[in-house]
């Protein structure tokens, strides 16, 4: 059982604010990824769970699960507010966290560990009662156990006496190692034949995928995870990881079929698109990194045998094969990061050894393209002569001023003028922005938008600087890396262009002209008629 608390846990991630629409969207895809339960949120903790569960979207698959507390002592099950209002909140299941620790429950509740069984055992009888599915987390399970074993074990058969049909036992500060959680699963599940017994880590040592593994492997069935591993201090259970080991490595039957298994990166990369944040490159299975090959021995040795330095077929998970291009390349990864952009070239077309040496001096000089395949991309066809000039700039200047404004506010204000030459014709245009990078963006888009229409949905999704020669102070070069998308049209995927200079807003317009050149290029395959009377 894959069991999803990205919308409750992930939520606690520093940064990480979903709104109601958010938690619908990622609803929707998890249920179409085939999890098993999906928490929702915590019901009457705050005003954006209450709107989601009072207007949650139908699922086909898993069971939304509303997330809350045992009651507080001194109250009644059916009398306490907090417990009501996950009841309340209308979900098949409900997921109740409770102390399995006589030291929490002493040291966090102020109650003793006879009045914390209490309060376990009405509050998942109160639930059962409702004809709700109750899944019991026992939270500082490991350090309970560890402390005092059969305290910790009672909690649990308190529970599962109650009617919980789960008992998920939480690593709650991550600090549990993967041999220790397999001692300790295996003991319970010795200790509770036929209890149904899942798991929550924690990645405070960085093990959480390894501990619910480890987990597995001594008898739990069910994993509490997230997508991406958010989650509070250093993230939860990485779903995006186990998923696929359990299915292609362990050969576990979960809930996702290998139609879902193949959504899975694109699942993984709409949660980071909802966040506004970068996909992690060299994410296991689903990263863009993840089936890199770098070394030209690496693609001479793919091209014979893929399983060579590929431990999965990249499109089981939704992602694919990328070979870099950089200074290390050879002609075998050469040919093969041409094939894959589309570009047929015979092996002994004189061009390419050439390419290859334009390639090797340019990261000499501080390109990259390692993460900058448009801007590789438009470099090989611009060398075999595929590439129009769709538009030149003969000239850009970009003003910043830093003032005070009449109400007495410190303002920065950029301005910039381009002079640009499109269909003959040479047209100059001025554009305020917010900063001296959007003010060129919008300067560039006033004279090509009438002629670009493609260029309508464009955004920048990303903007990345490094400071290549530290050394060299204020006077250093700078490598800027600008990652674009198309809002119109979404099967383009992000595209990332690079531009290198001495002066940041120079390496800026670098990477910013590849970027639109390359969208404008897409278009053209796209529409080579209309692409043609443009150019």
């Amino acid at each position: 059982m894959l069991y999803d608390t990205t919308l409750r846990d992930g939520a606690q991630t520093q940064g990480v604010d979903f709104s109601v629409v958010d938690k619908q969207v990622i609803t929707a895809e998890l249920d179409r990824l085939g999890v098993d339960y999906i928490e929702g949120g915590w019901p009457g903790a705050n005003p954006t769970d209450d709107a989601f569960f009072a207007a949650p979207p139908r699922l086909r698959h898993a069971a939304l699960t509303a997330f809350g507390m045992t009651r507080r002592p001194g109250r009644s099950a059916a009398n306490d507010p907090g417990l009501s209002a996950v009841l309340q909140a209308g979900t098949a299941a409900v997921c109740l966290v409770g102390k399995a620790s006589d030291l929490a429950a002493e040291l966090a509740l102020g109650v003793t560990p006879e009045e914390n069984l209490d309060l376990i055992g009405d509050s998942v009888a109160e639930a059962v009662s409702r004809g709700r599915d109750v899944l019991f987390d026992a939270e500082h399970f490991f350090d309970g156990y560890q402390r005092n074993p059969d305290y910790a074990l009672s909690c649990l058969r308190r529970a599962q006496q109650a009617g919980a049909s789960w008992l998920v036992l939480c690593d709650t500060n991550g600090g549990t190692l993967p041999e220790q959680i397999s001692a300790i699963v295996g003991a319970v599940v010795a200790a509770l034949p036929g209890a149904h017994i899942g798991i929550h880590t924690h990645n405070d040592t960085e093990t959480a995928v390894a501990g619910s593994l480890a987990a597995v492997a001594a008898g739990a069935r069910m994993i509490q995870g997230t997508l991406n591993g958010l989650g509070e201090r250093c993230g939860n259970a990485n779903l995006t990881a186990l998923i696929p080991t359990l299915m292609l490595k362990l050969g576990y039957q979960t809930g996702v079929t290998d139609e879902g298994l193949r959504r899975l990166t694109e699942v993984s990369h709409m949660l980071d698109e909802r966040l506004n944040r970068a996909p992690n490159r060299h994410a296991a299975y689903v990263g863009e990194n993840a089936f890199a090959h770098k070394g030209g021995l690496h693609a001479a040795a793919m091209a014979r045998d893929s399983t060579t330095y590929e431990h999965v077929v990249p499109a089981r998970v939704g992602n694919r094969r990328h070979i870099i291009v950089s200074d290390q390349a050879g002609r075998a990864n050469l040919l093969t990061r041409l094939s894959e952009a589309g570009i047929v070239v015979a092996a002994d077309d004189p061009r390419i050894p050439m390419l290859v040496e334009i390639v090797k001096r340019r990261e000499f000089e501080g390109y990259t393209y390692d993460g900058a395949e448009a801007s590789f991309e438009l470099l090989a066809r611009r060398t075999l002569g595929e590439v129009p000039e769709f538009f030149r700039v003969a000239s850009f200047r970009a003003i910043d001023e830093r003032r005070w404004n009449a109400k007495g506010e410190l303002i920065t204000l950029s301005e910039a003028t381009v002079k640009v030459e499109v269909q003959g014709q040479l047209q100059m245009t001025v554009a305020e922005g917010n900063g001296p990078v959007n003010a060129l963006d919008t300067a560039l888009r006033k004279v090509l938008l009438p002629l670009f229409p493609a260029l309508e949905g464009m955004r920048l999704a990303d903007y990345r600087v490094r400071i290549l020669t530290p050394q060299e102070g204020t006077k250093a070069v700078t490598r800027v890396m600008i990652d674009s998308h198309d809002v119109a049209a979404p099967s383009l995927g992000r595209w990332s262009t690079v531009g290198v200079s001495g002066n940041v807003i120079d390496a800026s317009f670098s990477a910013l002209h590849d970027a639109i050149t390359y969208r404008l290029f897409c278009a053209r395959m796209e529409a080579p008629g209309r692409a043609s009377a443009e150019t």
